[in-house]
């Protein structure tokens, strides 16, 4: 697996050329912790790159554990290893921490606040996701310990988030001090372009996210800064064009497509696709069905039958050993993975359906291969359609004042607008804006004829549909929630995992976490998460 993921992080680095500064990837790195104003201009991107390249052995296995996608069958019976998330934790450290810290610490010494701001943000956003996926980790408010010292503390997760809320707003003083629409070139920050109100509707997301996140452990303090947020709501992302979210290339050598296309559109595959979500779509006649998943073949079914539609995919927790179905097992579609979008024929749909048809269904099912789709995917990190469903969610629980109905119609509306636009950009099909509103009202029916219990089902159940792609976040909602039910594993080897198991190495290195690490591995499976109440 590490060698594997290695390559996928070194092939995301070609990325840097959009960012002018390919050439001099390795240069910058050579002395992280004095770079030149020039180099800041590199560090940056590069902060970006790694944090995604990073994620991927972390968004794959989550998704696995909330039965998104099977990344392993390992995972997918709640047993992990201390190698499970080695890599994330050692790249995070190691690259992304660390380049941030030297753009903070430099970019604060040349007066450039517009890096500093960003660098803060996207600390502030990668370490509480550590928290949420950890719980206890290292940290520092200067140069991360990580990457120094072989042996540094762990401080408690609560704390760490304490700190990364007054980095925020720490953060939005220093964007909101830069004059002009510009925090730094274009061409330096891959995500945003440099726009500083982008950059200030997602920190103030980040805030909105991470006060929701935190909701069961002090309901009042989180319903009075989610109200606080809510006097200006146009500060947060509040529109598709603001997502905080990565885009993926097109190139094939050096290889910067999505790491899910560039996995299984070859010969040898690792993924099987969740057939719990599988089914949650098809039995919904819910239309993101053949954007999600792509079809090899018609008329395969569970189990490698021949008697279905062509979704085949893999119980959660089944343990059994994989047949010869690479040519025929379903694969990642046009969404998220920028792959191969599915317009074939569906059989034995229900002749109910109104928006999972065969109307104008003219493709054929195909064996994948590198040439089909682009791999221009996306990294969901927080979007419009997150940032309403977080709305609901805050209304129902906390009594925000906010109007959580229409926060859960204009989140089911965002995403699929999002998909539909994003999928014709690259080889699909859109949505008709007729069909995107009758699927909203079709839920929004569903939810007014709801108990309170009820339309928090749907709200995380939408969520959780329109959060494909990004397994970390749907991970701590279901922490959090219980929502929504997830299909009862086959054969688990253990209970449903509370935390990560901590990096391998960093047990065997860390003097600082007492004689016994191996059972404070142990515990990781089976203790919240400070905000998992």
């Amino acid at each position: 697996m590490k060698l594997k993921h290695i390559t996928q992080v070194i092939g995301i680095a070609a990325l840097l050329s959009a960012a002018g500064g390919c050439s001099k990837f390795v240069d910058i790195n050579s002395d992280p912790n004095n770079p030149t104003t020039a180099q800041l201009s590199l560090l940056l991107p590069s902060t970006e790159i790694s944090l995604v390249g990073n994620m991927y052995a972390l968004n794959s296995g989550t998704a696995t554990f909330v039965q998104h996608t099977i990344f392993t069958n390992g995972l997918s019976r709640y047993q992990q290893q201390g190698t499970s998330f080695d890599d994330p934790w050692t790249g995070f450290y190691t690259q992304t921490l660390n380049d941030l810290q030297s753009i903070i610490t430099s970019g604060a010494a040349q007066d450039q606040w517009g890096y500093v701001g960003i660098a803060r943000l996207e600390k502030a956003y990668l370490v509480t996701l550590m928290v949420d996926m950890w719980g206890d980790i290292p940290y520092s408010e200067g140069t991360e310990e990580g990457p120094v010292n072989v042996s540094p503390t762990f401080l408690k997760g609560a704390d760490i988030y304490e700190k990364c809320l007054v980095l925020i707003d720490s953060a939005l003083a220093n964007l909101n001090s830069v004059a002009g629409t510009s925090l730094v070139p274009a061409v330096a920050d891959p995500i945003y372009g440099g726009s500083k109100a982008a950059w200030i509707s997602m920190g103030k997301s980040l805030q909105l996210k991470l006060y929701n996140g935190i909701r069961l452990v002090d309901p009042a303090r989180s319903a009075n800064a989610i109200k606080a947020l809510l006097t200006d709501p146009s500060k947060l992302i509040s529109s598709n064009a603001s997502d905080f979210t990565f885009k993926f290339g097109t190139v094939q050598n050096p290889n910067n497509r999505h790491p899910w296309h560039r996995s299984e559109y070859q010969g040898g595959k690792s993924f099987y696709m969740s057939q719990s979500l599988i089914d949650l779509l098809f039995n919904n006649d819910d239309p993101r069905l053949r954007y999600y998943i792509s079809r090899q073949n018609t008329t395969a079914g569970l189990n490698n039958s021949n008697n279905s539609n062509g979704y085949y995919g893999r119980n959660p927790g089944d343990g059994t050993a994989s047949p010869a179905d690479q040519s025929r097992r379903s694969s990642f579609g046009i969404y998220p993975a920028g792959g191969r979008f599915d317009n074939a024929a569906i059989n034995n749909l229900p002749p109910a359906n109104l928006y999972l048809t065969n109307a104008g269904a003219t493709g054929t099912a195909k064996v994948l291969a590198v040439t089909d789709g682009t791999g221009a995917g996306i990294m969901p990190m927080i979007t419009y359609a997150m940032v309403k469903f977080i709305r609901a969610e805050a209304a129902l629980t906390l009594a925000t004042g906010d109007d959580a109905r229409t926060s859960f119609r204009d989140g089911i509306i965002a995403h699929l607008s999002s998909m539909s636009t994003y999928a014709a950009a690259n080889g699909g099909n859109a949505l008709a804006q007729t069909v995107i509103d009758a699927f909203a009202a079709r839920l929004v029916a569903q939810y007014d004829a709801a108990d309170n219990a009820g339309k928090l089902n749907l709200v995380m159940t939408q969520k959780y549909i329109a959060q494909y792609g990004n397994g970390m976040e749907t991970y701590s909602d279901y922490r959090r929630t219980g929502l929504p039910v997830l299909r009862a594993p086959l054969s688990p080897l253990n209970t449903f995992p509370l935390r990560l198991y901590y990096s391998e190495a960093e047990l065997t290195a860390n003097t600082n976490l007492g004689a016994e690490p191996g059972q404070l591995q142990l515990a990781q499976q089976t203790t919240p998460v400070f905000w998992d109440k």
